[in-house]
């Protein structure tokens, strides 16, 4: 599979899906997950979209030589993508990962096709009052266990294995939410506005860390922007809920972007 070096540092990323297809769909996970994290997502979309998945560095099969962390994270992606020479794509970034989707978009504007940031407010600079509202849920939820603050209750009644597949794939990192380094920047809600791709904010209505009303208050500051919740599941609704999530944004994509028409679109006389 894919590495790219930069410096000691070893950048791992798969790649999966035809060249050829219409879009590439670019999934950057959060601090509980890793490349394996989006198996749900490769398998039903590799045959439509061209899906890049990379491992953050310090992450699954990345290697963070320098204990950079965070503050490499936007120079990292780009040098993956231009590894593959991708000149334009579809941001999916969750929790951790839409900090750096957003870096990008706002970065490289022109580049993005659109951008998803599910359940995460990563990289938004937010109003004092959502600040301490976010706060708040800090207080509320630092007791909580791993499985009880990235799965929602209703997943982890119903699916007692797959949530232990959760956190067994996220044991194969290298650093953790309490270990992680580096600082990702913040962006205020009007350079998100400004970026001319769409914008959809989706989150789980069970996630306990960046609870619905307060990711909807924040898409109601990005002019333009959409905002979806999913029933019944938690912060990590890309593995609780796959085939909803995969339909859900698939549909959004094609109406926004114009990929089932680039898909089928008669080749040029």
């Amino acid at each position: 599979m894919p590495v790219v070096q930069r410096g000691e540092s070893r950048l791992y990323y798969e790649v999966h899906g035809p060249e050829s297809a219409a879009c590439t769909v670019v999934l950057l996970h959060g601090v509980g997950g890793n490349h394996a994290s989006w198996f749900n997502q490769i398998s039903a979309w590799r045959d439509r979209f061209r899906v890049i998945v990379p491992d953050a560095r310090g992450f699954g099969n990345s290697f963070d030589a320098d204990g950079s962390g965070r503050d490499a994270f936007l120079a990292d992606l780009e040098q993956v993508l231009a590894a593959e020479g991708v000149e334009r794509c579809v941001l999916i970034g969750q929790s951790m990962g839409g900090g750096t989707a957003i870096d990008y978009a706002c970065a490289h504007p022109g580049k993005v096709d659109a951008l998803v940031l599910a359940d995460t407010l990563f990289g938004i600079r937010l109003t004092d009052e959502l600040r301490e509202d976010m706060t708040d849920v800090a207080r509320r939820t630092v007791d909580l266990s791993q499985q009880e603050r990235v799965l929602g209750a209703t997943f982890r009644a119903r699916n007692p294995g797959q949530a232990m597949l959760y956190t067994a794939l996220a044991s194969f990192n290298r650093v953790n939410v309490r270990t992680l380094a580096g600082t990702q920047q913040e962006h205020a809600p009007s350079e998100l506005a400004a970026i001319p791709a769409p914008i959809l904010f989706l989150v789980g209505q069970e996630d306990a860390l960046f609870p619905p009303a307060i990711v909807r208050r924040v898409h109601e500051q990005v002019a333009g922007s959409r905002f979806m919740d999913l029933p019944k599941v938690g912060h990590s609704a890309y593995f609780e809920a796959a085939d909803t999530f995969n339909s859900v944004v698939a549909y959004w994509l094609e109406g926004v972007t114009g990929i089932e028409d680039r898909a089928t679109a008669a080749p040029s006389p």
